[in-house]
């Protein structure tokens, strides 16, 4: 059921972490893949990364906050393999500098990080979507968070970012469903990428030590473990699923922000 020889998939945020783990999942899967990344250095690994995997990966730089990107990469994928069967909208950035108060937030990074967050899966949806119908149907998979669902303090941006892109991917899924187009989520926990290091120093051991308290499970996740659960719901197995989210936190939701 996760056999995706001759699928084409776009990956936003492709390089590195998440995004990485997905990339190399659908080619070891058989898939065509065009990682979409500002990351230059990492994103240009990703082809040597899939070497000998079933499938490919190619890397393309784009900023997809913007209109041109988006269309650039369909565009592409239509050009390389004739149409785009799944859409990863992964992207996602919570820089440091934006751990504030909602009163001392620039506008800027406001508008910066709804921009990437949620505004790039409109957009790639915009341009993936007609060419899904063409052929007569899809995936779209949005990377959203256990932000979207509860919060803390300093995140106003990323949080309405992540439950912004919870609330699209009801509404696509039922936007598109006559057209076989299915809409899903995944809400990652603290998972052992980059952005999560970041906020430790790239401590990862303090970062494995101090997310493990917050998760019942009693660690963090990896990277693969939400390509795994990705990979699955764009598959058949998945194929009365739309419109919904999963939640790969090591049970932090089910035991709630307020519980001890």
């Amino acid at each position: 059921m996760t056999d995706f020889t001759g699928k084409t998939v776009i990956v936003t945020g492709g390089g590195k972490g998440i995004g990485r783990a997905i990339c190399l999942a659908f080619a070891n899967a058989g898939a065509n893949v065009l990682c979409a990344d500002v990351d230059d250095e990492a994103g240009q690994a990703m082809p040597d990364l899939a070497a000998g995997a079933p499938g490919k990966v190619v890397y393309q730089h784009a900023d997809v906050s913007t209109s041109a990107a988006c269309k650039g990469l369909v565009d592409q994928a239509v050009e390389l393999w004739g149409g785009v069967d799944v859409l990863v909208n992964n992207v996602g950035i919570q820089p440091l500098n934006s751990y504030l108060p909602a009163h001392e937030l620039p506008e800027e990074m406001w508008d910066r990080i709804i921009n990437v967050n949620l505004k790039s899966g409109f957009l790639m949806t915009k341009y993936a979507a007609p060419v899904m119908k063409t052929r007569g149907g899809g995936v779209i998979l949005n990377t959203a968070s256990v932000q979207g669902l509860q919060s803390a303090k300093g995140i106003a941006p990323y949080a309405a970012s992540k439950g912004g892109m919870l609330s699209l991917t009801r509404q696509l899924a039922l936007e598109y469903a006559a057209d076989n187009i299915r809409v899903l989520a995944v809400n990652p926990g603290t998972i052992e990428t980059p952005l999560a290091a970041a906020g430790t120093g790239n401590d990862y051991e303090k970062l494995r030590q101090e997310g493990a308290a917050a998760h019942p499970i009693g660690r963090i996740g990896k990277p693969e473990e939400i390509a795994s659960v990705v990979l699955f719901l764009a598959s058949d197995g998945a194929s009365f699923m739309t419109g919904e989210f999963v939640n790969v936190d090591g049970g932090m939701m089910a035991k709630g922000a307020w519980a001890e």
